[in-house]
């Protein structure tokens, strides 16, 4: 687990993000969001800070889900793609 942790924070912090990002945190909202849903595509909003907010795609499937991308919108910047396909 600690390697897909390392994964996630190493690939938004390349993507450009430079405020601190903790893969575990991440891994297991997105657990928490997807618990009880039914198969399909899913679009799920966490907010960071006070102009921050990070918007998942997670598709989900029988014993798994898949990480699409991470877009991170924060006031008055371009949004950020984290690409996880």
């Amino acid at each position: 687990m600690e390697e897909i942790y390392r994964i996630l924070e190493e690939k938004i912090r390349q993507a450009g993000y430079d405020k601190p990002v903790d893969g575990s945190e991440i891994y297991d909202e997105i657990c928490d969001e997807i618990e009880g849903k039914e198969n399909g595509t899913y679009l799920f909003l966490s907010k960071r800070e006070d102009d921050t907010f990070f918007e998942y795609q997670v598709t989900i499937m029988d014993e798994e889900f898949n990480l699409s991308y991470i877009d991170i919108h924060e006031a008055g910047k371009a949004v950020i793609r984290v690409d996880f396909d």
